[in-house]
């Protein structure tokens, strides 16, 4: 299980001050929390920086190395950032977030992603926009797949998104994206599956509660990787709990790892 961790977001209140001010001790302290907490990767955006986000991407991106020996997922649709935040990652494999089948993003990422042999997340989008089923959903995920590994990117590097869409525009949507995973699951074993877990209860009252009940049906699905807040105590210990009923967590010891660290008190 992979989780990246969400939160060095500039669309967010706290840290977009915080990267125009240029206060590395919030944005370290924010890193650091966020590994301490579990997360494997730490998602660095700063797309609300329209007018220094290559500049303030490589800020952040060499401020947090300072503090974290995790690695980076550069997240951004602005190519400039991106290569900018790539070239300035030094903690071991980055990931770029993200590609799509869109024809124009596809053939300006995919050379980043090739460069500098980064893990990347591929949205299960193309030139017609968000896939309204899970036909569809699948119909991508073979021309993502076929095109990337065709290029040269390992299928252990794919993390294909099937996109999540809010239950409350369609009572399919649920369940298209867990079509989605499994299919993934079967017919591309190498390949992982991740996503993000709020757009599923957008529009609705418990989100919370919605979000943890979506995470588990898609563990149980085969989704293996989570873009979320690892400062979610709840979260994450339904992230450790289900992995061990699962039979993914050998002698249960993550779980019990966490149990005694005081997570689920």
């Amino acid at each position: 299980m992979l989780i990246i961790g969400e939160l060095i977001n500039t669309s967010r209140k706290a840290v977009k001050p915080a990267a125009e001010q240029r206060d590395a001790a919030f944005i370290q302290e924010l890193a650091k929390k966020q590994v301490e907490s579990g997360a494997h990767y730490v998602d660095v955006n700063c797309g609300t920086m329209v007018h220094d986000e290559v500049e303030t991407m490589e800020w952040l991106v060499r401020t947090i190395q300072e503090v974290v020996s995790a690695p980076l997922c550069i997240d951004t649709p602005r190519t400039e950032a991106m290569e900018a935040g790539l070239a300035a990652s030094k903690n071991g494999q980055p990931m770029v977030n993200s590609i799509t089948a869109e024809k124009e993003r596809y053939s300006t990422v995919l050379p980043l992603v090739l460069k500098y042999k980064a893990k990347v997340v591929a949205l299960c989008m193309d030139d017609t926009g968000v896939p309204s089923s899970g036909e569809q959903r699948i119909a991508i995920v073979r021309k993502l797949v076929g095109d990337l590994t065709a290029a040269g990117v390992p299928e252990d590097d794919i993390y294909l998104d099937p996109l999540v869409t809010p239950i409350s525009t369609g009572d399919g949507c649920g369940n298209d994206v867990l079509d989605t995973v499994r299919f993934i699951r079967q017919e591309y074993p190498k390949v992982h599956a991740a996503c993000g877990l709020s757009n599923i209860s957008y529009g609705l009252p418990n989100r919370k509660i919605l979000n943890q009940a979506f995470m588990i049906q898609t563990m149980v699905a085969g989704m293996d990787a989570y873009i979320l807040d690892p400062l979610d105590k709840a979260m994450m210990g339904f992230v450790y709990a289900s992995q061990a009923l699962l039979g993914q967590d050998a002698f249960c010891m993550q779980y019990l790892t966490e149990h005694r660290k005081g997570l689920y008190e």
